[in-house]
């Protein structure tokens, strides 16, 4: 049995500081963002993440491979850190944007809705109205 694996990035993105969170699991590849505001301190991060990790917007499952755990030596992955924080990655970005559409087209088709409901209403009013005074009340 395979486990899943988890990966929280915070970068500063002009002008807040973004977390990136993504996992990968058996059902595939997902990833969630979240605007900080001010630059977080660790603490800060770690009890946010203890807190609110459940409830992360995480986009619909895609295909998508589990990094491979690297057997680095600690001072390498030290140096490599600011390069791989420099870099986003295009996987969580596509991710994200897909979800982003999701999200707007569920909004446009409930707008959608709401506006036909009230279109409806208020011909129901007017054949009332209507109705009301052909009685001649």
């Amino acid at each position: 049995m395979e486990h899943g694996r988890s990966s929280f990035t915070v970068t500063f993105q002009s002008p807040f500081w973004v977390g990136l969170a993504e996992r990968w699991g058996e059902e595939g590849y997902q990833a969630a963002r979240v605007v900080f505001g001010p630059e977080p301190t660790d603490p800060q991060v770690y009890q946010w993440l203890e807190r609110e990790w459940c409830q992360l917007p995480f986009t619909a499952p895609a295909a998508g491979e589990s990094p491979k755990p690297d057997s680095v030596s600690p001072k390498r992955r030290q140096r490599e850190a600011p390069r791989a924080l420099s870099r986003t990655s295009t996987q969580s970005q596509a991710a994200l944007s897909r979800q982003r559409e999701a999200d707007g087209l569920a909004r446009q088709t409930r707008r959608r809705d709401e506006k036909r409901e009230a279109e409806e209403q208020k011909f129901r009013l007017r054949q009332e109205k209507k109705r009301e005074k052909k009685r001649g009340h």
